[in-house]
C-alpha cells in the first residue's frame, strides 16, 4: 500500500483526502476527508484578479494540510486547482504560494481534465451496480464552473462551463457589496438565461438527453440531497448514492430561492460557506435535471477529489 495525498482547490472551497492506495488495484482505504470553504474565486468574475484576502484564506488553510499530511506521512501529494486559478491574471502567486508551503506544484487543469477527473472518482464504486442504467451522465456544480460527462466504463465525451453557484450569485445577486436578500424574481431569470446558454455550450459537445443516469457532484447536490432526506445534520454516509427526485429538487429550489440568508443559515446540514450561493446552485441543478427529463439524480460524495487519488495510485503502479 502507498499513502498518497490528493488536494482538490476549486472556485469555493479546498479539499483534502488522504488515503493508502493499492497500486495493484487503484482501490484504497481513507484516512481523512476535509473541507474548508475559502472562497478563493471571490471577485474573479467580475476583476480578472485573486484577491489578495482569499488567496490568504487559501494559503491559511494549505498550511493546516500541510500539517496533516506530515503526520500522516503521505509520501505523494498531487493538488490540482480549477476554475478560478484559470480564470485569474494573478494565478502566478496562487502557484507560488502553494510551492512554497505544500513542495509541490499546483497543476491548474483544463476543464476537460477536471471532467475526466471528476468522472473516474463518481463512478468508480458504480460499475458493479445493475441497477443503474449506462452511459451516466455526471456532473460537478462548482463554484465558477460545472464540468459534464458522458461515458459507461470510459469518458465518451466532456465539457466545462462557466456557470457556478459562486460566479452566478456574484454576477447577478451582489449588489453594492452585499447578497441580495432574497433574490428578486429578476435576478434569478437573469441567473436561469445563463445556466441555459451554458447549457446549449454543453450539448454541442456533449449529448446530454442520451443519459441513462444522472449523477450529481459537489456541495450544491449534497447539501440539497440532506435537505430532501430531512437530515439533521451533514451525514455523508446517508447522502452518498441516495436518489433524489425531480419533483424533491424543484420544490426544494423554489424555497431556497424565496428564503433570507438567515432561514438558509437555519437548515441542520448547510454549511456556513453555502448559505449565500446555494440558491444559485441549486438552479443549475434544476436546469440540468430539467434539461435531460432525468426524474432523478444520484447523488455521490465521491468526485474528482476521489479521481485525484485514483490518478495517484495509477502513477505510483
Amino acid at each position: 500500500m502507498t499513502r498518497v495525498a490528493a488536494i482538490d482547490c476549486g472556485t469555493n472551497s479546498i479539499r483534502l483526502l488522504v488515503a493508502d492506495v493499492d497500486p495493484a488495484t487503484g482501490r484504497f482505504t481513507e484516512l481523512t476527508r476535509r473541507m474548508e470553504v475559502v472562497r478563493l474565486g471571490q471577485g474573479v468574475d467580475r476583476t480578472g484578479r485573486l484577491a489578495p484576502e482569499a488567496l490568504e484564506r487559501t494559503f491559511a488553510r494549505c498550511r493546516e494540510y500541510a500539517a496533516v499530511i506530515a503526520g500522516l506521512g503521505a509520501e505523494r501529494i498531487r493538488f490540482v486547482a480549477t476554475s478560478a486559478s484559470r480564470d485569474a491574471e494573478n494565478s502566478e502567486v496562487f502557484v507560488q504560494g502553494v510551492r512554497d508551503i505544500l513542495g509541490v506544484e499546483p497543476e491548474v487543469v483544463t476543464g476537460d481534465q477536471e471532467a475526466q477527473l471528476s468522472f473516474d472518482g463518481a463512478t468508480g464504486e458504480l460499475a458493479g451496480d445493475d441497477r443503474l442504467a449506462r452511459p451516466y451522465l455526471v456532473f460537478d456544480i462548482g463554484g465558477g464552473s460545472t464540468e459534464f460527462v458522458v461515458g459507461d466504463d470510459e469518458v465518451r465525451a466532456a465539457r466545462s462551463v462557466d456557470v457556478g453557484c459562486v460566479r452566478m450569485t456574484e454576477r447577478h445577486l451582489v449588489r453594492d457589496g452585499a447578497v441580495i436578500d432574497p433574490p428578486t424574481p429578476e435576478r434569478l431569470a437573469a441567473i436561469r438565461a445563463d445556466i441555459e446558454a451554458a447549457l446549449d455550450l454543453a450539448g454541442e459537445t456533449v449529448p446530454l438527453a442520451e443519459a441513462e443516469t444522472l449523477v450529481g457532484l459537489a456541495g450544491t447536490v449534497t447539501t440539497i440531497a440532506a435537505i430532501a432526506l430531512g437530515l439533521e445534520e451533514y451525514d455523508s454516509e446517508a447522502i452518498h448514492h441516495s436518489r433524489i427526485s425531480l419533483e424533491q429538487v424543484r420544490e426544494i429550489t423554489g424555497r431556497l430561492c424565496a428564503s433570507t440568508h438567515e432561514e438558509r443559515a437555519a437548515i441542520p446540514a448547510m454549511h456556513p460557506g453555502r448559505v449565500d450561493v446555494i440558491p444559485s446552485g441549486a438552479l443549475v441543478l434544476l436546469a440540468v435535471m430539467e434539461r435531460t427529463g432525468a426524474r432523478e439524480v444520484v447523488v455521490s460524495e465521491h468526485d474528482i477529489l476521489d479521481g485525484i487519488a485514483h490518478s495517484c495510485a495509477a502513477e505510483v503502479s
